[in-house]
């Protein structure tokens, strides 16, 4: 990889509908919907927004933003990604 090109900090998008609101158990894992798997947090973040804006109706309804570079390379240093990753940290979509 170039130096100049930016680090890739891969984030997977997910989401279906919860058993309950107070955990995160889905209802039915052969409907959880993999969105995609996107290079930086900003890009997987417009994809979260737009799924959880579509199902705003179904209060069970919730899309996360997983952090795959933390999960794939834990030693890894993500100061990079830290300060835009701590602002909306996987939040669910309400």
């Amino acid at each position: 990889m170039p130096d100049s090109a930016p680090p890739q900090l891969l984030h997977l998008v997910i989401g279906g509908e919860l058993t309950d609101l107070e955990h995160t158990t889905f209802k039915d894992l052969d409907q959880v919907e993999i969105v995609g798997v996107f290079p930086n947090y900003a890009t997987a973040h417009a994809a979260w927004k737009a799924k959880a804006q579509q199902t705003v109706d179904n209060a069970h309804m919730r899309y996360f933003v997983v952090h795959l570079h933390r999960l794939l390379d834990p030693g890894q240093d993500t100061k990079q990604d830290t300060k835009q990753d701590t602002k909306q940290d996987a939040k669910p979509a309400r």
